[in-house]
């Protein structure tokens, strides 16, 4: 049975239309691979978070952490295990090894945190059960300015602008950080709390039960069925002050005779600002496993129609973008690729000492890294920092197979005087570390068209 090599020598014409197939498909795939900055991989970590509102860290410490620790430390497979407890919220950290499938592990987890809530505090909130997620980070920051109030950056922030990207193609979520919300504040006055013998708890209580809207279940009216609805949402900021507290000596006391209503803004936990001046920010995450390039590209197009609509006076500006720091690490490895591929062309001239033998070892470079982007395609993999490395340091082992095949053709023409045929065929049978079969074909076609090419080859 024919081996490739010695196909290509024989078929010179099929093995130069092989090389230019892998070529052009490679060139293809090229085009259609996501660029990334490292693989998307899924780390088996797992974290379990709960929270216990005002409870200090010695409690949430002996009645949730240390409950967690125990339960999940019999799962096979754990690494590491970490927790943390704060005023509030305990926080467990459980590492397993790699070869630990993610998904199995997030289940095992939960299955084992479940069993134990009979045990933790009825006030605590539900556990959630995370695992490590790589792509939450954000990947792309717009800054929103405008000569109004914080409230009103905010309100458009949240309520136009955020939705808007969120249905951008990959869009996860969008963080609005840096604003303040528009809040109703109701601040009472203790002392006429106190000459009505009134409490905070009864002021809550009618606030809660007076600002519903609850369904009201179905009337059937002959063939019709109405679904009946309770409004009872409060429309207006001064309507809060006509609720009724609690009848008092035949007197409705009101929002308004124990408390001063303010249609204010929320207090701020966390602040932004440019150059000096407050803004509102939007940190854009990505959808698990989706490329952060093709999906800023996404955004960039999804401002370019949100800036005609704009409200007058506002700006927005991109003040963190991932996926240019991606393109110029990726683009710096293919200049490393490039320029290594050149030198080591020049180092084989150097030493082989022959023009045309150079060109037949240079040329397997391009051919066998350019068709290896068919297969990098097919294994859905990316362009990232990790492949391309990969592809940079195959070039010395591509260029030094050529050179393999072009001294065994060599050593078979000259010290066994076979003829340009026998001495192509006889290196591929021999040559047994060749790895890249692309290269045999290039190098023993180019030999075989060109007669004998090495007579003048240096040692």
């Amino acid at each position: 049975m024919q081996s490739l090599a010695a196909l290509c020598v024989r078929r010179p014409v099929f093995a130069s239309v092989l090389i230019m197939s892998l070529v052009v498909v490679g060139t293809f795939s090229l085009t259609q691979l996501g660029v990334d900055l490292m693989p998307n991989i899924d780390i088996p970590t797992i974290t379990v978070t709960t929270r216990l509102p005002g409870a200090a860290p010695e409690q949430v410490e002996s009645e949730i952490t240390d409950k967690v620790e125990e339960a999940v430390n019999t799962i096979s497979g754990i690494d590491q295990l970490n927790s943390n407890s704060a005023e509030g919220i305990s926080q467990v950290v459980v590492s397993f090894l790699l070869e630990k499938d993610a998904d199995i592990a997030a289940q095992e987890v939960r299955d084992r945190v479940n069993r134990i809530l009979p045990l933790l505090p009825r006030t605590i909130t539900q556990p959630t059960i995370e695992k490590q997620d790589p792509d939450a980070q954000p990947i792309f920051t717009l800054a929103l300015t405008a000569d109004k109030p914080i409230r009103d950056v905010t309100e458009y922030a949240d309520k136009v602008l955020r939705r808007r990207l969120e249905s951008a193609d990959g869009v996860g979520q969008v963080l609005v950080l840096g604003g303040r919300n528009r809040q109703i504040n109701v601040e009472l006055d203790a002392e006429r709390l106190r000459g009505y013998n009134l409490t905070v708890n009864d002021v809550a209580r009618a606030l809660q039960s007076q600002n519903v809207d609850v369904p009201g279940g179905q009337m059937e009216r002959g063939a019709q069925s109405i679904t009946m609805r309770t409004l009872g949402r409060v429309q207006h900021p001064d309507q809060f002050g006509d609720i009724v507290v609690r009848d008092v000596g035949g007197h409705p006391v009101r929002i308004s005779d124990v408390a001063r209503v303010e249609d204010g803004m929320a207090e701020a936990r966390t602040v932004a600002s440019v150059n000096g001046e407050p803004t509102v920010l939007l940190q854009i995450r990505k959808q698990s496993g989706t490329n952060t390039v093709a999906v800023v590209r996404n955004i960039k197009s999804r401002l370019e129609d949100l800036e005609g609509i704009l409200p007058e006076g506002f700006s927005v500006r991109v003040v963190r973008d991932q996926s240019e720091f991606i393109q110029a690490s990726v683009s710096s490895l293919q200049e490393h690729l490039i320029l290594g591929s050149l030198l080591a062309s020049l180092v084989v001239l150097i030493f082989l000492g022959n023009f045309r033998s150079t060109v037949i070892a240079a040329i397997s470079i391009p051919t066998s890294i350019i068709a290896t982007f068919a297969l990098v395609r097919y294994m859905g993999f990316t362009l990232n920092m990790l492949t391309m490395l990969a592809l940079t340091l195959s070039v010395g082992i591509v260029i030094d197979d050529a050179i393999v095949v072009l001294e065994n053709i060599y050593r078979f023409m000259e010290e066994k005087g076979m003829k340009p045929t026998g001495a192509n065929i006889a290196t591929s049978d021999s040559v047994v570390a060749i790895t890249a079969r692309p290269i045999s074909c290039v190098a023993s076609t180019a030999a075989f068209s060109g007669g004998m090419p090495f007579s003048s080859m240096k040692r």
